[in-house]
């Protein structure tokens, strides 16, 4: 199983032909933010969805961790990030999501990753539903 920087390494070297199916079949991509602190790439594995324009849609879920992912405090300073989903690479704009559209993007996440659901119950922060806008 692969996980972390491994995770990223892997996929990249790979184009995603290994790390994009992982556990239990679920999707994943690879973000790039720009530490908030630092200015440096910072890279991460995650497992995403397409909503309904072809763009991919992430949870910052931190398993349910009091605090966000440091990943989307990076973002929140710096919404325009690099993407990888498999050997398609591109530049987005991040856009937490709220509402209708987050309740409808929750469920499609969830659907493929059902602890999503478990995590939501172990904090009180709404965890953060993110759509990652090509430009």
């Amino acid at each position: 199983m692969l996980f972390g920087d491994e995770h990223v390494r892997r996929y990249e070297e790979t184009d995603g032909e290994v790390g994009h199916d992982w556990e239990k079949g679920a999707p994943c991509l690879v973000l790039t933010t720009k530490g908030r602190k630092t200015g440096e790439d910072r890279k991460f594995a995650l497992i995403y969805q397409f909503d309904g324009e072809n763009n991919p849609v992430i949870v910052a879920s931190k398993g349910g961790a009091p605090e966000h992912p440091g990943w989307y405090k990076n973002l929140l300073a710096n919404p325009e990030v690099k993407v990888q989903v498999k050997a398609d690479k591109f530049t987005a704009r991040a856009r937490t999501v709220e509402g209708e559209e987050r309740a409808k993007l929750w469920e499609k996440l969830a659907a493929v990753w059902p602890d999503y659901n478990e995590y939501a119950k172990k904090t009180d922060r709404e965890i953060p539903v993110v759509v990652l806008e090509r430009v």
